[in-house]
């Protein structure tokens, strides 16, 4: 038998809490973390709202400005690296880490990987390109390359914590960190690497969300309470979100040997694409599907087996749609219910950091026992007629989750989640 997977740490920075209590609380309460917020100082644009990271502060390019909380330790070199994201992302490993009972020295021997997902940093990136012109190219920021571009996280983290093994950066839009997490699996399973660091992050800024209303994907709704509703027949688009979660995936051998605590089996996953469009998903939701199928085959699972589906839905009506499509074609079509809801009601829509967040959320629906419910969710869209959204969070304990996620140019990646054994 190949090396099992096992998720052994989770560290969270986001916008519904800062430590797996919290965030494990907020999910059963089905309390968002979605607040009015000024973009570029313009009351009067269209997007009003965001999932905001609190208690962290980056009002300035200058790390010299920026504030996070008391207990994070954060190295005033390292910090000269960082983009806003890196710093989420820094805090988020070190709570990893120590919930795995794990030391940075112990990372070190090349038995241990690391792999990241993000955008990069746009909000750096413009301010650094503007300071270059106007200087006419003749002086730069010597750190402005690998504190902005989309593999900030892999170069400074790797580094700082002198990873020696496996060090990879994905950039597959919103399916970013579930390949990560996807490949680093397959890291574990092969036997190349013991165990693997898995790192989505985000800014929480206007250069990272904002754009997004160009392609009319961002809500509308000033109302924090009803902003972020997946699948209901009100939504208008996504709410926007950043912030940082990491999970330490380990070979349950060496788990166990070392007395590590686990929170989930990782027992498949798959990926298809849509073959369809640069930024709208194939209407029926088909790469979904076929995803779907791939993960319950590698986990060697059937549909029944599956007993709740944290959906990608980002609360656009072609996304949730599609996926509504996928989700019959693979379970109520075949008799099979799995309890369905979207945690992006309650922290927004994370981008390239959203995969890895919802797959630890599952891993903590698995461990402890419940099943968040579908937030704001009043009026279900009639292409959800059949599929099991739970208004409310439910002490139940499902043995497997399924975790979706979708990105741009149709890249669909899920993920199986068993309760260990």
């Amino acid at each position: 038998m190949p090396p099992l997977p096992v998720i052994t740490g989770l560290g969270f920075i986001t916008s519904i809490g800062q430590d797996r209590s919290s965030v494990s609380e907020s999910l059963r309460e089905l309390r968002h973390g979605i607040e009015p917020f000024d973009f570029l100082g313009n009351p009067g644009l269209s997007v009003r709202v965001a999932g905001t990271v609190k208690d962290f502060s980056f009002p300035t390019t200058n790390w010299r400005d920026w504030r996070w909380p008391d207990r994070f330790t954060v190295d005033r070199e390292l910090l000269r690296g960082l983009a806003p994201h890196g710093v989420y992302a820094l805090c988020a490993l070190q709570q990893a880490l120590a919930d795995a009972g794990l030391e940075p020295g112990q990372l070190t021997d090349g038995n241990t990987g690391l792999f990241c997902a993000s955008a990069g940093s746009p909000f750096l990136l413009y301010n650094f390109l503007n300071d270059m012109h106007a200087a006419g190219g003749e002086r730069g920021n010597p750190r402005c390359v690998v504190s902005s571009i989309a593999g900030t996280l892999n170069f400074n983290l790797a580094a700082h914590y002198r990873i020696a093994g496996a060090v990879c950066g994905f950039t597959s839009a919103c399916a970013s960190s579930s390949h990560a997490l996807g490949y680093a699996m397959d890291e574990i399973r092969l036997g190349r690497q013991q165990r693997m660091l898995v790192v989505g992050a985000e800014d929480m800024t206007a250069e990272s969300i904002v754009p997004f209303a160009s392609l009319r994907a961002l809500s509308r709704n000033a109302d924090p309470d009803t902003a972020s509703r997946p699948f209901d027949t009100g939504r208008d688009g996504f709410v926007g979100t950043g912030g940082a979660v990491a999970m330490i995936v380990e070979d349950a051998a060496v788990a166990r040997q070392r007395g590590a605590t686990i929170y989930a089996e990782l027992a498949g996953w798959g990926q298809a694409g849509d073959g369809y469009s640069v930024a709208v998903p194939h209407p029926e939701g088909a790469g979904l599907r076929s995803a779907m199928h791939r993960a319950l085959a590698d986990a060697r699972a059937n549909a029944a087996d599956i007993g709740y589906v944290n959906a990608h839905a980002t609360s656009t009506v072609a996304g949730d749609r599609a996926e509504a499509q996928a989700l019959h074609a693979v379970f109520t079509h075949h008799g099979a219910k799995p309890r369905v809801s979207s945690t992006k009601a309650l922290t927004g829509h994370g981008l390239s950091l959203a995969g890895v967040m919802e797959a630890a959320f599952c891993a903590l629906a698995v461990r402890d026992g419940f099943i968040p419910g579908a937030a704001h969710l009043t009026d279900p869209d009639p292409a959800c007629v059949g599929l099991d959204l739970p208004l409310a969070s439910l002490d139940e304990a499902p043995e497997f989750a399924l975790n979706n996620s979708s990105g741009f140019g149709g890249s669909n990646v899920c993920h199986v989640l068993r309760r260990a054994g």
